[in-house]
């Protein structure tokens, strides 16, 4: 099988990789298995810090659309949230601080994984888009992991309007920790810091910020996934995804 997602341990750190740059490190199938396997293989190899981070110019495009092809709408659809749902916890729940190392594009579902993690950096390459209501879709997943961090304001502005925004306002808003120059620099800093952390600190530590998240997964998870089959196979959704693949705009007939 193809490695989607690279994985090393230097010292106490982790460093788990999107390496799926044909796509943009989209959100395949097997993409998503094998994030959550290389999370649980830092989970136990004694890290004490992860840094996610990303090969190419985009750290994660969100959703993989090409996948759509030769199966049952609805069946993707629900499968699609669960793995979704899934791999969003296995970083919430992970018993090891999460650093997201940005440096590219972050869109749509890719913006689910920077919430989930718990401290985020970005340089001056990034961008970031909620664009799924361009596609006739809903953030309704990742909503459970943007919303505790994203100001009131700032989700009510680009959860709809789809537009793009740089790392300074990403930081404004509180989708990421830090707009740096040097990523690498920045997350170096960090990681040596949250090493310095014993192993049982940083579990009790991290448990105590992303407890609410995970009270609101298992308040919310199941209905927001079927939230989220349902608009992914509707007509709308099917026009505006079939409008993304062909590079025209969509014919939105409500």
């Amino acid at each position: 099988m193809t490695q989607l997602v690279r994985y090393d341990v230097d010292g106490a750190v982790a460093r788990v990789t999107l390496d799926s740059p044909h796509n943009h490190n989209a959100l395949s199938s097997v993409l998503v298995t094998q994030l959550r396997e290389r999370l649980a293989d830092a989970a136990g190899s004694g890290a004490r810090a992860v840094v996610l981070g990303h090969t190419g110019k985009t750290f994660c495009a969100g959703a993989d659309l090409s996948e759509a092809a030769g199966r049952d709408p609805g069946d993707l659809a629900v499968d699609r949230a669960r793995e979704m749902t899934v791999v969003l916890r296995s970083i919430l729940e992970l018993p090891i601080p999460v650093i997201a190392a940005v440096d590219g594009h972050v869109r749509a579902g890719g913006m689910g994984l920077v919430g989930a993690c718990d401290i985020a950096v970005a340089g001056p390459a990034s961008t970031f888009a909620l664009t799924e209501a361009r596609i006739g879709v809903a953030p309704s997943i990742i909503s459970l992991t943007l919303l505790p961090k994203l100001t009131a304001r700032a989700a009510g502005r680009y959860f709809v309007t789809g537009e793009k925004f740089g790392s300074a306002v990403a930081a404004a808003v509180g989708l990421i920790t830090d707009a740096a120059e040097d990523v690498g620099a920045a997350v170096a800093a960090l990681t040596g810091e949250i090493v310095k952390g014993s192993p049982q600190g940083l579990a009790a530590s991290k448990a105590l910020t992303t407890a609410p998240i995970l009270a609101a997964f298992d308040a919310h998870a199941d209905e927001l996934a079927l939230q989220s089959a349902r608009l992914f196979t509707s007509d709308e959704a099917r026009e505006g995804m079939l409008a993304f693949l062909q590079k025209r705009s969509p014919n939105w007939v409500s």
